[in-house]
């Protein structure tokens, strides 16, 4: 407990090492908050939630008054986390309010596959903030692991496959449309991934990503890599699982893509499905899935945890933050 913030548990939460994942954060039942208080309360106890974040990797905000995108903007403002823009990533999202977007727009009926925010190209939000604005009528959560409890079961069943990965990392193709195409989770167009109609100006912002560009008739192949698939988190001391390898291959799957073809090895040999496949198994097994409450806010070290969205059926409404 920290001023007027005190750590509940609920039936979803996991122990690791002794510490709960995620830290799950209320208010006492007699403090009547109004949003000014929550916000104050976050900017003051901001070295208590910092270690809660470095601790746990995942923190629940629940039971606050956060009822509008603005309010949650308020909220995503008042940690003080400098914001960060949201150039390269594959997900369509719309900009609501100041600081905060839809997250992934991609159909209901599919399920996003876990990933760190963005580990497919070099530059990435440090954190992540979601809300629930209006929770699913089913389904829906927003699953989130530890990277490194991936990691180290990954390591100890197939070490050949993490040392290979280790020493080559991966390459990820991605053809994108002109246009944002909302049918697919994967389906941002090229003009809004670089925020620009002009294919040179796309060029100079690909490369400074460290990305090539192949331009089709109706698109272009973007490659990006080799990039590490297992990144050192130093802040923790430890290994992390920090790529989009599972979520490419399983997920990046639409009219101009295969995801078999969409991740390889570094030197451009293929990946073997099975281990991808009992990787996915690995996720789903070691993962925490919280059913969205209206108001919740979920805040995220995306060098510590995946995460992930299960299919729903309507309504929903969950928003992102995206934060260096």
């Amino acid at each position: 407990m920290a001023g007027s913030f005190v750590e509940i548990q609920i039936p979803q939460q996991k122990l690791y090492s002794g510490i709960q994942f995620p830290v799950v954060i209320t208010t006492s039942p007699a403090a009547s908050f109004t949003l000014s208080a929550l916000t104050k309360t976050i900017e003051a106890q901001k070295p208590y939630l910092e270690a809660q974040l470095r601790k746990s990797g995942a923190v629940l905000f629940r039971g606050f008054p956060v009822n509008s995108a603005s309010d949650f903007n308020d909220v995503v403002e008042a940690s003080g986390f400098e914001e960060f823009p949201y150039v390269g990533g594959a997900a369509p999202r719309t900009n609501v309010v100041g600081r905060v977007f839809t997250a992934n727009e991609s159909p209901r009926d599919q399920k996003i596959p876990f990933h760190h925010e963005m580990a497919q190209v070099p530059e990435y939000p440090a954190k992540l903030f979601f809300f629930c604005e209006v929770e699913p009528g089913s389904g829906g959560e927003t699953p989130i692991v530890l990277s490194h409890i991936v990691y180290e079961r990954m390591k100890e069943r197939y070490p050949e496959f993490v040392d290979k990965l280790e020493e080559h990392g991966l390459i990820y193709n991605r053809v994108l449309g002109e246009d944002d195409d909302p049918s697919s989770p994967i389906g941002r167009g090229w003009k809004s991934t670089f925020l620009t109609k002009d294919k040179s100006i796309a060029e100079e912002r690909a490369a400074k990503l460290g990305m090539k560009l192949e331009w089709l008739e109706d698109g272009v192949k973007s490659i990006m890599g080799p990039i590490p698939a297992i990144k050192y988190d130093s802040t923790r001391q430890r290994k992390i699982w920090f790529n989009s390898m599972v979520a490419a291959y399983t997920g990046w799957e639409d009219a101009r893509n295969d995801p078999v073809k969409a991740v390889t090895f570094g030197d451009g040999s293929p990946l073997p499905a099975e281990t991808i496949y009992d990787c996915l198994k690995v996720l789903e097994e070691e993962s925490v899935a919280i059913p969205w409450h209206k108001g919740d806010v979920l805040l995220l070290d995306n060098l510590a945890v995946l995460h992930s969205r299960k299919s729903f059926s309507p309504p929903r409404r969950v928003l992102a933050s995206l934060c260096k």
